[in-house]
Parts: C-alpha cells; structure tokens; sequence
C-alpha cells in the first residue's frame, strides 16, 4: 500500500518514499525544506508547493512540476533537463546555473523570474 501524499510531511520521508519507487507525489505539500543535492529524476510533482525550498544542485531531469509553486525556491544549479514546468511559478525562484536544456514551459502561464529569458536557457515553449 503506498503512503498517501498528506502523509509526506518530511524531505526525510518523501525522498524515503521515492527510493522505495514511489514517483506519484502530484499535490504534495512540502514548502520550505532542505532538498539540496536530492535525486528526484522522473518524479510527477505537478500542483506541488515547495515553495521556499532548498533544491541546489538537486537532479529533477524529466520531473513535471506543471502548476507547482516553486516561488523563492533557490535552484541553483539544478538539473531540470526535459522537466515540464507548464504554469509553474518561478516567480521568485533562484535559476542561477540551473540546467533547463528541453524543458516544456507555457509562455502565458509559465511564471518566471523578472529578467530571465527561457528562450535563452534553452526551454521549449509547449504552444
């Protein structure tokens, strides 16, 4: 039986739950915590507030993050390769040195911060 997503409360318990193959982790509520360094490849964390989350360095190749809200979530260096970031806001969110090579985003509803060109980072616009 796997743990409902309520239930992960903890970076401890979702990055447990993960390893245990669990990729499900679509509305999870987990803002402000520790995720430097994590390997989330492949994870479906779409509607998911990590707002205020610490994700340096972490892998989230492939993860769709659609309508997440990753606001002051620092990414530095980051690797979000192929990562679906449709509606998810960026707004206030760090990107230095994050690797976007082939992430889909939507040019209306993708939020990203002021300056930053996704064009550029090599994102490709999903319209």
């Amino acid at each position: 039986m796997t743990q409902p997503v309520a239930d992960i409360t903890t970076a401890v318990a979702l990055l447990q739950t993960y390893a245990a193959g669990r990729r499900d982790f679509a509305n999870l509520v987990l803002s402000a915590v520790d995720l430097a360094g994590v390997d989330l490849k492949g994870a479906d964390l779409s509607y998911a507030d990590l707002s205020g989350s610490d994700l340096t360095g972490s892998n989230l190749r492939g993860v769709d993050l659609s309508y997440a809200n990753l606001s002051e979530a620092n990414l530095t260096g980051a690797d979000l390769r192929g990562a679906m970031l449709i509606g998810t806001n960026l707004r206030t969110a760090t990107l230095t040195g994050a690797v976007l090579t082939a992430a889909d985003y939507d040019p209306h509803d993708t939020h990203f911060p002021e300056g930053f060109d996704p064009v550029q980072a090599g994102l490709k616009s999903d319209r």
